[in-house]
């Protein structure tokens, strides 16, 4: 359907479908304990049945305009993506959120693949606010925030209840014209 390019490095976004369910699998299983360290995403997929669900769920909230999964493919490999969620386009308003296996980390891949979304979701589809919500002990999470130039909104306390814990949930956003001047910023920069 469509590829593109996060980079020099052989890093792409594509659209995470039904039918990849045995990769999405495959994936899992290679990062799983990683992945649903803060969130059980991807934890019902044990099987190739179990994770062509989780994939129609998404294929579903595409189908809705409610929300879309993105992989994130190296070299042919998948290891992550990103996704919008809660999305309303009747509100202006969406969550961001990803997953990435321990292999591929420390790359920016996350960074790279969500400012895609954020740039369509702003551009394409009118969204005025997108917001980032991760537990507060998910510092890879926050720190992508940070790099897409969010602003910390506050912490919704206890939460978010996950493994026999409650965990505070951070709330992370960036306004349709704080990301156009930073894109503009950065594209001034770059001359």
């Amino acid at each position: 359907m469509y590829a593109i390019s996060l980079g020099d490095d052989g890093a792409e976004l594509r659209p995470l479908e039904p039918w990849h369910a045995e990769e999405f699998l495959t994936h899992l299983q290679r990062g799983r304990d990683f992945v649903n360290r803060y969130v059980p995403f991807g934890a019902k997929a044990v099987d190739a049945a179990t994770a062509r669900e989780t994939l129609r769920r998404y294929a579903d909230m595409r189908a809705a305009d409610t929300g879309s999964l993105h992989g994130v493919w190296v070299d042919g490999r998948l290891v992550g993506g990103a996704l919008l969620l809660n999305f309303d386009a009747a509100t202006a308003n969406c969550e961001v959120g990803c997953w990435l296996e321990p292999a591929a980390t420390g790359r920016g891949l996350i960074t790279r693949a969500v400012r895609i979304l954020i740039d369509h979701a702003v551009e394409q589809r009118g969204i005025q606010r997108v917001e980032w919500i991760a537990s507060a002990g998910n510092t890879a999470s926050l720190n992508v925030a940070r790099r897409l130039g969010m602003t910390r909104d506050g912490v919704r306390r206890q939460a978010y209840p996950y493994r026999g814990e409650r965990h505070d949930l951070e709330v992370w956003s960036v306004l349709a014209q704080e990301w156009r001047d930073a894109r503009a910023g950065a594209a001034h920069n770059d001359l």
